[in-house]
């Protein structure tokens, strides 16, 4: 094991976590933080010439459409559901005075 974690270092992520660890639980932490690490540096060690730096898995393409206006004035037929309305807009309780 390379990747040595301290107490404090652990200590620390217990407060950011908001986690209250015992003794054992602590250790526990060490040895599998210390594992992740470890393992994180032997995928360091993998020989990637020649392999393009990608950020998706799957190719990604331009997913945007033409922006076409498809809804008409159908200003009646949504008034029909307001409980009031003054001049073809929505009548609300006021907020603020």
């Amino acid at each position: 094991m390379v990747n040595i974690i301290s107490d404090e270092t652990i200590e620390y992520v217990g407060i950011l976590a908001k986690l209250e660890l015992s003794d054992e639980e602590k250790e526990q932490a060490k040895k599998d933080m210390g594992s992740m690490l470890d393992y994180i540096d032997k995928l360091g060690e993998l020989d990637t010439t020649g392999v393009e730096p990608m950020s998706h898995v799957f190719p990604v393409h331009n997913v945007f459409r033409e922006d076409v206006v498809t809804n008409t004035d159908d200003r009646e037929n949504i008034l029909k559901n307001a409980p009031e309305e003054k001049d073809g807009m929505f009548v609300v309780p006021r907020t603020f005075e």
